[in-house]
């Protein structure tokens, strides 16, 4: 087996292996998202119709306030679950005896590179496709 016994970790599959990449995926859409709620809550546009306004004044900031602490809420709870993930990945990468398959499966699902920038990373005469099949060919034997 090429997984290190002393370290008996239990076997990742792809979905589990790509957890980190779609949770900073997911991070980076809440922070765009805070930061253009942010810009809308703050903005000094004014409104010129003609017509006199009497009823209320709108507070922006307001309005915006509960959703985004909602959204920082939630990017704090998935900032947590990535260090979580992060932490049981290199756990997990750690236990692979293969010295190259340690470098593909972290250049892969730790810093989140494409296979031909895989590829490119391990060898000038690797191709994205041979990485990508070599990791397939471990993880199915390793089932």
């Amino acid at each position: 087996m090429q997984l290190k016994r002393e370290q008996a970790v239990r076997i990742m599959n792809k979905k589990e292996l790509s957890q980190l990449y779609y949770l900073n995926r997911e991070i980076e859409q809440l922070k765009s998202r805070i930061e253009e709620l942010e810009c809308i809550a703050v903005s000094d546009t004014s409104r010129i119709t003609g017509m006199p306004h009497v009823t209320g004044i709108s507070d922006k900031v307001g309005r915006y306030a509960a959703e985004i602490a909602d959204l920082k809420e939630l990017l704090n709870l998935n900032l947590k679950k990535c260090f979580y993930e992060l932490n049981r990945l290199n756990r997990y990468i750690e236990g692979i005896d293969d010295s190259q398959m340690r470098m593909i499966m972290t250049l892969r699902y730790v810093n989140g590179l494409n296979w031909e920038q895989v590829s490119a990373s391990i060898s000038p005469y690797a191709s994205g496709e041979s990485v990508r099949k070599a990791h397939d060919r471990f993880l199915k034997k390793a089932d």
